[in-house]
């Protein structure tokens, strides 16, 4: 199969497009901008699945379709000296979870801990950004949201659960920090996505049919997903033998984390459709986790212990014909550094995307490489 042609866009360009292209639609400008911030530390980091290329898809075709509301109203409803309980009111999914890791943060500068709870939010983009938010201060962070049932249990056919990640960050004495984000899922929906618009078909054991045998038909699967005629396997892969019963159980904690602890919705209630078919806001749910490392031990130390063990995993035998180890956070710091200077890289299906949206909002005073 043929590749396609890459160019590239400039982070600083295409942040500034992306908070336009919402604002064009609704959202308030500081708003726009956050959500494209986080959007762009995705693209810098190398997870191609959750940048620009949701931008139209997962926010701005939701917003236009009336599931998703541009203005963020970010409700309390319960606030105690570690904990908080939001809502978000089906707002910008970005927005809320910024706001809301920054309270766990602020509560365990004062307390050691702190954790907030959201229910009633939408997609909030790669959920590593919010344990990042807790290593600038000096603390382990934590994060994890339910989504749209894709998973399906260990021994079942039918998707149930979301990807539900759960994200971990810590800081050490290295250039970048150890941060662990990852689906409760073999693959997820937006690397399937990556897939698509490269025109690839799936590896094996990502995706199976109603009769449990892996599919890999990539476009027909994106479709069937939706329709719950496919379903991703758990982490572990397919039945028991290779432990999927374990990315299950994972996928299970976060999804009782994401719902019950703020009464959110769960399980089917987050498909984004009604009893009569008709599209409806995801209601979706997360938590965030801030640890004071200070609270138990100095900083410096910790940093550097947290240093030595990666550096002792990386410095250990390798594998027959296997060059490297890589340790969490390793591969998203190696892309940073090839992409630094030359931007996102662009296919066709997301020059597409970005060209509709220019034409259709009037974003003129932006002119791109690939343009005639």
């Amino acid at each position: 199969m043929e590749k396609q042609p890459i160019t590239h866009i400039p982070f600083d360009t295409l942040e500034a497009f992306m908070a336009d292209a919402l604002k064009g639609i609704g959202v308030p400008e500081a708003d726009a901008k956050i959500c494209a911030e986080i959007l762009i530390a995705s693209d810098k980091r190398g997870i191609d699945s959750h940048g620009i290329g949701r931008l139209k898809p997962i926010y701005y075709d939701r917003i236009k379709l009336g599931i998703q509301h541009p203005v963020t109203e970010f409700e309390i409803i319960k606030d105690t000296f570690t904990t908080a309980v939001i809502d978000g009111h089906d707002g910008m999914g970005h927005v809320i979870a910024k706001k809301a890791m920054q309270m766990a943060i602020d509560k365990a500068k004062v307390y050691g801990m702190g954790m907030t709870v959201v229910r009633n939010s939408t997609h909030y983009g790669f959920a590593g950004y919010y344990p990042l938010m807790a290593i600038e201060n000096n603390m382990i962070g934590m994060t994890g949201t339910n989504a749209r049932p894709s998973i399906a249990p260990t021994f079942g056919v039918e998707n149930m659960l979301g990807t539900n990640p759960i994200t971990v960050g810590v800081p050490s004495d290295e250039p970048f920090p150890f941060v662990l984000d990852c689906a409760t899922s073999v693959s997820q929906r937006g690397k399937i996505e990556v897939y698509d618009r490269e025109n690839k078909d799936l590896p094996e054991g990502w995706v199976i049919d109603r009769q449990g045998n892996s599919r890999t038909d990539t476009k027909q699967v994106l479709i069937d997903l939706v329709k719950g005629e496919a379903a991703l396997t758990p982490l572990g892969g397919i039945g028991e033998d290779t432990g999927g019963y374990k990315g299950y159980g994972y996928a299970t904690f976060v999804e009782i984390l994401s719902s019950a602890l703020q009464s959110g919705a769960f399980l089917k209630g987050l498909l984004g459709f009604d009893q009569n078919g008709n599209a409806q806001p995801y209601h979706l749910g997360h938590f965030f986790i801030a640890i004071n490392i200070e609270n138990f031990t100095e900083i410096d130390d910790f940093k550097k212990i947290t240093g030595n063990i990666l550096r002792d995993l990386r410095g250990s035998d390798k594998m027959p014909g296997q060059e490297r180890i890589y340790t969490a956070g390793e591969k998203e710091y190696d892309v940073w550094l090839d992409r630094k200077d030359k931007g996102a890289p662009m296919n066709d299906a997301l020059i597409k995307d970005i060209l509709d949206i220019k034409a259709e909002l009037g974003l003129e005073q932006y002119h791109f490489s690939f343009e005639k």
